[in-house]
């Protein structure tokens, strides 16, 4: 067989010519290597060494359509691509083992003990098994790798033997610490991919640094912009409210590539609509990153689509969850430090997160320090003693550019009088008022389950204006849809109107409403909500204040849900009664409901602790693990109608049609579960409602098909 004719992989699309392939990965690897101050011929030879074990006959026969994997068969074509090691000038190899032999496995300990030691230690003989008919195939494998330049020679199984023992015998004492060479591998191989034919278009788009003059522009209404952003210290710790410019002044501080961490969906996807906007004249890449990705995905190519979970974006906006396996060093943590190291990382609001994700943020925090990043933390609403132990993280006040506003500044975003009710059926005359007046409100509520019910009861009320009820629990293409509607038309027009929300609209929605009745909530989030009426500053409402109704706390931990009962009664009980919310006083609120940083150690569990890495390079911890250790349990649902649609669609359609929701509600229940896409449960029509959402009592497994 002709090299020309050997296959890479399956695609979903089509079969890639492995030479592609290789040509592909060589392209990025190269570029990386780079940007990231390593070796590019190095880069190079790993690259198109990566794969070459499938030039083998075992691997070429699993691409048949008909091909029916015998028991007990096992080929990892990564150790065949050992074979070729000594093709590589020695002082080389160390680096082309690194990015061949774990682009796809765990070297030790692999979830299904595929990884090469893995398989050398229960198999009998881990070479025989994968070198079965290499005099056959080694010479189109010479032969691709001719081609592309390497120069060859012929190799006899006894010398593949050789540098498959002398690779073994590297990975068996590897050091403590991670592989850049494998997180360099590993992105190029993952982008090349996805991307197929289209790598040589987007190579270009990578390692741009953002132009950010725009955010140099100063406005009276935002007292940061006259604040310069460019004092040498390389970390920002930055405390201001919410309407100050604290965005401008965060991206301002920028010099390189930047991470924009927030905490919500609903906020990533603001943000990057605003900063896409924003920078719609620079030849900044700006990307989305989510759990599920693609999920920015309606009028872009699919070059935009795959680009949003690859290396090398201008600016990618994400939630810290996507940074998570930093912290447990899961598969492919080496490939995001390949992306993250050295760059800005904006950090925006930190302190809103729960206990468990407060730790996760703190220990990301530390990773990033030890990456040479430049880390710039926004908040408004921080307890000082998290605001310390940052400070000490990121090296103290000679590291650290502090910010803040002076109190004559802070009276000036004095806007809103604190009202306690108890209960919000009180309100309805309240409510009505507030429509006949043209008032635009914002109910906000702690559970999506309470916030449906809201909806159905001020539906029954018949106010005859406009409404929304947004919450996590909706298709993501609804739920999009719902995010521009509330920030273009609700917003925007000066008509009365009413919304319903969960914590969704804390963070980052630039919205400003009139009137607020929520559900008491820990200081620092509930600060976060004021921020959402009247946020917009000019002539006419500097001075002018704005109406909002706290309801009490709950009787009991359950109802408290997800927040703790006693953080809510502090907070409950500090709050002014008829009288002026003082922003000077927000922080000596915060610092008596939060006296102390109240997140959990989770060095235990971590892989990287008091600035050093606890696992070996090469090594990388099951995904088990960090679901066990880390309360990020959400998954995708799609309902029973949409099943069909499902199968035939491409992955951004998929997307839409997807419902996030926690995976308690669903446990127990054993709905259906797709083997494609996402794998999404598949739930009762039944259960979903197109202004609702998901509606977790109507879940019913006995109505599905």
């Amino acid at each position: 067989m002709s090299f020309l004719h050997l296959l890479a992989k399956k695609s979903k699309r089509r079969n890639v010519k492995l030479l592609r392939h290789l040509q592909d990965v060589a392209s990025i690897a190269m570029k990386i290597a780079r940007n990231g101050g390593l070796d590019e011929r190095i880069a190079y030879i790993g690259a198109i060494l990566h794969d070459i074990g499938k030039a083998s006959t075992q691997f070429q026969k699993t691409l048949d359509v008909n091909f029916r994997r015998p028991p007990g068969m096992v080929f990892r074509h990564e150790i065949a691509s050992l074979f070729f090691l000594s093709l590589v000038d020695e002082q080389d190899r160390p680096a082309v083992i690194e990015m061949v032999v774990a682009h796809h496995k765990s070297i030790f300990k692999d979830i299904g003990e595929m990884g090469l030691l893995d398989l050398n230690d229960r198999l009998r003989d881990c070479f025989e098994v994968h070198a079965v008919g290499f005099d056959i195939w080694m010479p189109n494998a010479l032969e691709i790798l001719h081609h592309l330049g390497l120069k060859v020679n012929p190799i006899t199984k006894e010398v593949a033997r050789k540098s498959f023992e002398a690779a073994v015998s590297y990975c068996e004492v590897k050091r403590i610490g991670y592989s850049k060479w494998k997180g360099l591998l590993m992105a190029a191989d993952h982008l090349a991919s996805d991307m197929e034919s289209e790598v040589g278009d987007i190579l270009p788009k990578l390692f741009i640094t953002p132009d950010l003059n725009f955010y140099n522009q100063q406005s009276i209404w935002y007292p940061l912009s006259f604040i310069p952003g460019n004092d040498p210290r390389k970390h920002t710790l930055l405390k201001a409210g919410t309407g100050t410019g604290k965005t401008y002044f965060l991206l301002k501080r920028c010099t390189g590539r930047i991470f924009y961490i927030l905490p919500f969906q609903a906020s990533i996807n603001a943000m990057y609509e605003r900063i896409k906007k924003d920078l719609m004249d620079t030849d900044a890449e700006i990307h989305l990153l989510h759990a599920a990705s693609l999920l920015q995905g309606n009028g872009e190519s699919l070059k935009e689509k795959v680009l949003q979970r690859h290396i090398g974006a201008s600016i990618k906006i994400l939630t810290p969850y996507q940074l998570a396996s930093l912290v447990y060093a899961t598969k492919g943590y080496e490939a995001l430090i390949t992306d993250l190291a050295g760059c800005d990382v904006i950090l925006d609001e930190i302190h809103t997160y729960s206990e468990d994700a407060q730790a996760l943020v703190l220990k990301i925090v530390e990773i990033l320090y030890s990456l040479n990043c430049r880390i710039h933390i926004g908040t408004a609403t921080m307890p000082t003693a998290l605001y310390n132990h940052l400070l000490q993280i990121m090296g103290g006040k000679e590291q650290v550019y502090d910010v803040s506003l002076p109190d004559n500044v802070l009276d000036t975003f004095d806007r809103h009088i604190i009202h306690k009710a108890e209960k919000i059926e009180d309100l309805g005359p309240t409510i009505r008022d507030a429509i006949k007046d043209g008032l635009k409100i914002l109910i906000v509520v702690n559970t999506v389950e309470r916030a449906q019910k809201l909806y159905r009861w001020l539906n029954k009320e018949n106010l005859n204006v406009d409404k929304m009820l947004i919450h996590s629990r909706f298709k993501r293409s609804s739920r999009r849809a719902l995010e521009r509607l509330l920030q273009n038309d609700f917003n925007r027009k000066e008509k009365p109107c009413w919304v319903v929300a969960t914590q969704v609209v804390e963070v980052s929605l630039d919205i400003s409403f009139d009137l607020m009745i929520t559900d008491v909530a820990p200081i620092d989030a509930l600060i976060q909500r004021f921020g959402r009426i009247n946020r917009i500053r000019n002539a006419h409402t500097i001075g002018k204040y704005k109406d909002i109704y706290v309801l009490p706390p709950p009787k009991n931990n359950r109802d408290a849900r997800p927040y703790k009962l006693e953080v809510l009664r502090r907070t409950y009980d500090l709050l002014p009664e008829g009288e002026l919310l003082q922003e000077r006083k927000l922080q000596e609120l915060i610092d008596k409901v939060y006296p102390e940083i109240e997140a959990p150690n989770i060095d235990l569990n971590a892989a990287f602790v008091a600035g050093k890495w606890r696992i070996r390079e090469l090594y990388h911890a099951p995904k088990s693990a960090l679901l066990d250790k880390l309360d990020i349990d959400t998954v995708p649902c799609i309902i029973e109608s949409d099943v069909k649609l499902y199968e035939l669609a491409d992955n951004a359609i998929r997307l839409d049609m997807e419902i996030p929701v926690s995976y308690k509600i669903l446990s127990f229940k054993n709905f259906p579960q797709l083997k494609i896409g996402n794998h999404p449960f598949v739930i009762p029509d039944g259960a979903y409602d197109v202004d609702e959402g998901l509606i977790a009592a109507s879940l019913k497994l006995e109505s599905v098909q």
